[in-house]
């Protein structure tokens, strides 16, 4: 993999924002930031064009600051693959093949992809990630819509999703999973943290727990249920297999096996 920072195409349509210094500094940047866009950025130069040129300076994180206060647009760019350092956004990613970005992987609105999608640090979409492969990210993955693989899903650090999450095959999460609608998984979901599901959560094989498991709907398993916190859902909790919480179990109208508890 090539490990130099992506220039990307012009999206169509463009962003039409035009950044002046003016523009910039009511956004209130910091000092050192301030002075290396003046000395590097012209007026009048394309909101796109800013971002990338600051991915290509390794200033990653300033082009995510900068899509954080202006926001998406409506630009999107389509590729057959995506490989580079790092790369920002600030529309929609349409990708046939495979996406593979060493650092961050940031779009201002959705991130679709034919195949997979590998990031060593971070993954954050601002309305949903599609893919038709599976998702890898060695860091944290934040989606502002839902996130949809049809293979796995396994992310080292917190998955926070604020519609459903659905997963294919497994899926491993290092850390906290908070998902705003459902979650459905086709094998396993392991999570290291505490899993917040808004709606109800739909496992085809084993659900295991490092903390609490909460569900605002109900849980259903084709296997085992291991929590090592609390396990609550609003709804009924239904296992294929025993049901094992290290803390209290709560349910609204369950139908369960057995309870281990210590």
């Amino acid at each position: 993999m090539s490990t130099k920072p992506a220039t990307l195409p012009a999206p169509n349509p463009a962003a039409a924002m035009e950044f002046t210094k003016r523009f910039l500094r009511a956004k209130n940047p910091c000092a050192n930031g301030f002075r290396w866009f003046v000395r590097h950025i012209e007026d009048g130069t394309s909101y796109q064009e800013a971002l990338d040129t600051l991915v290509q300076a390794g200033r990653v994180g300033d082009a995510c600051w900068l899509l954080d206060q202006f926001g998406p647009t409506d630009a999107v760019l389509t590729v057959d693959a995506l490989e580079a350092e790092a790369i920002v956004f600030s529309g929609t990613l349409e990708v046939r093949g495979h996406i593979e970005v060493n650092t961050v992987l940031r779009a201002g609105r959705m991130i679709r992809a034919g195949g997979g999608i590998r990031a060593g640090e971070e993954i954050v979409a601002g309305e949903g990630i599609r893919v038709g492969g599976g998702i890898r990210c060695e860091g944290r993955l934040s989606s502002g819509g839902d996130v949809r693989a049809d293979w796995g899903i396994e992310v080292q650090q917190a998955l926070t999703c604020a519609d459903d999450l659905r997963a294919g095959w497994d899926l491993i999460c290092g850390d906290k999973l908070e998902v705003g609608g459902h979650i459905v998984v086709g094998q396993e979901l392991i999570a290291q943290g505490a899993v917040q599901c808004g709606k109800s959560v739909r496992v085809g094989g084993r659900l295991e727990g490092a903390d609490s498991l909460r569900a605002g709907q109900g849980i259903w398993t084709g296997d085992d249920i291991a929590c090592g916190m609390h396990l609550e859902a609003g709804w009924g909790v239904k296992s294929g297999g025993a049901i094992q919480a290290q803390g209290a179990v709560k349910a609204g109208e369950s139908r369960m096996r057995p309870v281990k508890s210590s």
